[in-house]
């Protein structure tokens, strides 16, 4: 049974930087893609970044580009969301999810976490 578990939310004022790991589990196959989408309240699920299974194609949302930079380390089966200059509309909960290819699309994705909880205060 795959498992995804996000960690590494939490309170930052605003300008201050999170890092965010989701450690899979239970996957086989070819190496899988992971997205990272957030959900503040009352609003839908919005992609965020995210990774082919080589790590070498990363994909962004316009509104975190050049402030968030996804990474993985396959040898533990972790995908990173680094997560820097953080501003008050950057609060939401963070899903990691896998897939088979890298995209903006939360359709495509088949596996979810349970989410982490980013708040950042101005």
């Amino acid at each position: 049974q795959v498992q995804l578990v996000e960690s590494g939310g939490g309170l930052v004022q605003a300008g201050g930087s999170l890092r965010l790991s989701c450690a899979a589990s239970g996957r086989t196959g070819s190496p899988y893609a992971v997205g990272w989408f957030r959900q503040a309240p009352g609003k839908e699920r919005y992609f965020v970044a995210a990774i082919n299974g080589g790590g070498g194609r990363t994909l962004y949302a316009d509104s975190v580009k050049g402030r968030f930079t996804i990474s993985r380390d396959n040898a533990q089966d972790t995908v990173y969301l680094q997560m820097n200059s953080l501003k008050p509309e950057d609060t939401a909960v963070y899903y990691c999810a896998t897939g088979i290819i890298a995209t903006m699309s939360v359709q495509r994705y088949d596996y979810w976490g349970q989410g982490t909880q980013v708040t950042v205060s101005s």
